[in-house]
Formats: C-alpha cells, structure tokens, sequence
C-alpha cells in the first residue's frame, strides 16, 4: 500500500507530478529490468531507467556478471553519471558492494578476527585470494601449504595482515592466524599445567640432547636423560617426530615459558627390581653400553647400569684375548651395591678374592 502524504497524495504520486532530479553520488534503490550482452537496465522510479555498465557489476572473480543482478529483484546502486543525452542515468552495483564489504573488512581487521578466504591464483610472490568478494594477496612468507599451485580453488582460514583504503590493498596471513593461534594455546596451557601433571603430546622435534613435544601450544624439552631408563644415545633409538606419547611434567619456568618433560618417569622405575634380585657377591653377565676413559658402564638388568673399573675391563680382555666394545656381553661380580644413591660396583674378581677393591 502506497504511503499518502498530506495532501492524500503518495510518493509515487508526488514523483510523477513534479520532475525530480537525482544527482551524481546519490545512493538509490532500483529494481532490475532485463540483462543483456550490452548491460543491466534498472528502474529507479520518477519515471527513470538507469543503465549499469558489466564492469560496474559487483561479481566474485571467475564467476559470469550476468548471473549476479535477477530481473524483477530490487538492489541499491549508486549514480555514477547523470543524465545523457537519451536521459539515462549510469549507475554502479559494484561501488555499493564494495562500500558495504570493506566496511566488514575493516571490522574483521580492527577485531583481530580469522576470516576465510578463496585461493584464487598464483603469481609471483604468493597468492590471489578473494575475502569478502574482494580480491586480496597473500605473501609466499606468510603461507603454510607446501605447493602453492596444488591449492588454487580451494578455501583456507586466514588473518588480515594488513588494509589500505586508499589503494583498496589487502593484505593476508596464514602465519599470523596460526601465531595468534598458537599463543591462545600457550597461553591457556601455561594457566592450567603443573608440575607432575601427565599430558599427551605429539613429539614435533629430534635433537641430539632431547626432543621437543607439543603439548599443547607449547613445545616441551624432553631431555635424552628423561627418555629411559636405560642408556640412550640418540633420541630416534626411542621415538620418532610424529608419535603421540604421554609424558610427564617435571619443570616450569613461567618467566621463559619453557616446559621440561619426562617419559621414564611413567614407566616402572627398574631400580625398585634391582633392590631385590641384586645381591653383593653375586655373579652378574651384563651388556657393555659404552665405555669411558674411568670404566665401562655394564647394564645387568633393563634400565640398571653398574660401573665396572678399566683395570677390571684391562684385566678381563687380557685373560680372554678378547677386545670389548659396547653391545659385548661381559660376566661380573657385584661388589658393592647402594641401593638409596642406585650406584653398583662392578669387578671381574668375586667379592671374597685377594684383588684389591676400588671404592
């Protein structure tokens, strides 16, 4: 129902008696007309049919303008272009469009917020996208896919790096989306961890001295020293980047928010065994796990190391004809055992023989 005014006459009414005038830049709602090769032609009342040009069309990249505008459907469009000589107005969708998804642009960056974008194409030096029907650029250093050709068309979770309204630039981040990511986790990890707590987590890094493992947003050290019982030379001997393990928490430092972590803790302490099958005097055969310039370290039971002297380890390749090295099996004697410092002497002599022995 048309709206009356005062006089009883309405809108539309008033329109046809008096010539109204539109103006460039003025905003206006249209309803579409037909579509064609040539163009849309749209009717913005007061008896005015206005023409929008398809580069003023607002349409996604790769998709065909004439699909975007419905005859009969009402849109808003600004006026570009007043009256020619036919007394047709030109009008722009694609201005309006644009206005209304930078405005969400310029929110989603202000809020910090992730947004998903379209990968569009590769050129020289990262990626075209669209976000929000506009086209945007994605740096090469601000990615983490391993072939930037392999995810053309396909739809990832990004940040907006930077904007420019002035040069309609924008800039995205996958990196800065899994930063941000990641120090939410780190964050939230660091508030709810303590020490003893049992986490699970996936072992992301080897080293010679330990590895790391996510536990969360944060990359936990797990010392070589805390891998086993048992010697270890190399963490790879134990686990490998990608296992999902448990692990226990065994150190905080808040101020560096650094985590150390221990798997042998969570296994059977070894030395609890050793407290009842190792007796002093008792004939032990072991494996050699490595020898040192003081000695050789003997393991006489899985996870139980005893030392045993290098005159001992002298003594026993001359008397053999033998040369020992680690994995070589060796049979000893325990001479002295402390079970509260978990130290076992070792001697290839028994315990009641005239060999002096060294404490």
């Amino acid at each position: 129902m048309s709206k009356k005014t005062g006089s009883g006459e309405s809108f539309a009414e008033l329109l046809d008696k008096y010539d109204y005038k539109f103006s460039k830049g003025d905003l206006v709602k249209g309803v579409v007309v037909s579509v064609d090769n040539s163009g849309v032609l749209v009717d913005i009342g007061a008896k005015a049919v206005a023409f929008v040009h398809p580069k003023e069309v607002f349409c996604e990249i790769g998709k065909n303008w004439k699909e975007v505008l419905t005859p009969g459907e009402e849109y808003e469009f600004l006026i570009i272009k007043e009256e020619d000589e036919d007394g047709q107005l030109s009008l722009s969708h694609k201005r309006v469009a644009q206005a209304y998804n930078w405005k969400k642009i310029e929110e989603i960056f202000n809020n910090n917020e992730s947004v998903v974008t379209e990968i569009k194409a590769s050129v020289k030096g990262g990626l075209l996208a669209e976000v929000c029907g506009l086209k945007a650029f994605i740096p090469s250093s601000h990615l983490r896919v391993k072939d930037m050709g392999d995810c053309i068309g396909e739809k990832i979770e990004v940040k907006i790096l930077s904007i420019d309204a002035a040069t309609s630039n924008i800039i995205l981040s996958q990196r800065k989306l899994l930063n941000d990511t990641q120090t939410d986790k780190r964050k939230n990890t660091f508030e709810n961890v303590e020490v003893g707590s049992v986490l699970e987590g996936e072992v992301v890094r080897l080293a010679d001295f330990g590895a790391f493992v996510d536990i969360g947003g944060i990359d936990g050290l797990l010392p070589l020293s805390q891998m086993s019982w048992r010697w270890v030379d190399h963490p790879s001997d134990i686990i490998k980047v990608g296992d999902v393990i448990k692990v226990e928490v065994i150190g905080i430092d808040h101020d560096k928010q650094r985590v150390s972590l221990s798997l042998k803790n969570l296994q059977e302490d070894p030395w609890e065994q050793a407290k009842e099958q190792v007796k002093e005097g008792s004939k032990v055969t072991g494996k050699i796990t490595r020898i040192k310039a003081f000695g050789a370290f003997v393991e006489i039971l899985q996870g139980v190391e005893a030392l045993l002297p290098y005159k001992d380890l002298l003594e026993y390749q001359q008397e053999h004809n033998v040369a020992l090295d680690a994995g070589s099996e060796i049979e000893t004697y325990v001479i002295k055992f402390n079970p509260d410092d978990r130290r076992i002497s070792l001697s290839v002599n028994p315990l009641n023989s005239e060999s002096p022995v060294e404490e």
